[in-house]
């Protein structure tokens, strides 16, 4: 009687584990495409891979939200070549902010003056920080983006700083050229991002079941770690 009661216990507590961090993730996923949004109605600039997205929407008319999901699913398709493994969170990833995007900006009109336009901003970088706190320490998997990043780091032999700087200043430049809006928000975002996410990594950090401890002390396979999870130091913006 003990051990079932310990069985059902041990079971509650596992279920009780998974619904925190798929709660943690589709919140954060969610937050993240509402802070998309906020950044492009303050009109002040995007981070990096917005102003590829809405470069890409001025010239085809397709919404920004459809257009993040398009490139989504494109990078996606690059992690075959370097031998990347999504999981829920990579493949969610993918349609949950370009969806939670285009609702917010059919919600939220654009901002007219500074003192809309600043808050929108400083609000969109803050939600944005902690949406990356929210759907990295779920560990489900990286985004498409980042999973790119970790990627190509591992086939190449350059470091994650470079390797990312290289591909943000390729979005930003592509982006820009296509009509995207870069900005005070865009350098803003690029300075506060890195710090944001790693408080709010600490502050959304979910202590591994034990289950997942055990498995942690697996060797990892030659083709990356566990279903495409990167490292979360690794896939931290900035």
């Amino acid at each position: 009687m003990r051990q079932s009661t310990t069985t059902r216990q041990g079971d509650a507590h596992v279920s009780a584990h998974l619904t925190r961090r798929l709660l943690q993730l589709y919140v954060g996923l969610t937050l993240y495409g509402v802070s998309s949004a906020l950044l492009v109605r303050s009109g002040l600039g995007l981070e990096p891979w917005g102003v590829l997205h809405q470069g890409i929407a001025e010239r085809t008319g397709l919404t920004i939200g459809v257009v993040s999901i398009i490139v989504g699913a494109l990078v996606l398709l690059l992690w075959i070549p370097l031998r990347q493994r999504p999981g829920l969170g990579t493949v969610s990833n993918v349609f949950a902010i370009g969806i939670a995007m285009d609702a917010t900006l059919a919600l939220v009109p654009d901002a007219h003056g500074l003192a809309v336009e600043i808050p929108l901003m400083a609000g969109g970088i803050l939600f944005n920080g902690v949406a990356t706190g929210l759907y990295i320490s779920a560990r489900f998997g990286p985004g498409p983006r980042d999973g790119l990043m970790t990627g190509l780091h591992r086939v190449t032999g350059r470091s994650i700083r470079l390797v990312r700087t290289s591909i943000e200043v390729a979005v930003v430049v592509t982006g820009f050229l296509l009509g995207g809006s870069l900005g005070v928000g865009t350098v803003a975002y690029a300075l506060a991002i890195g710090p944001l996410a790693q408080l709010f990594l600490r502050v959304f950090a979910i202590p591994e079941a034990a289950g997942e401890a055990e498995a942690a002390r697996e060797p990892a396979p030659a083709a990356g770690p566990l279903a495409g999870e990167a490292p979360a130091q690794a896939i931290l913006p900035g």
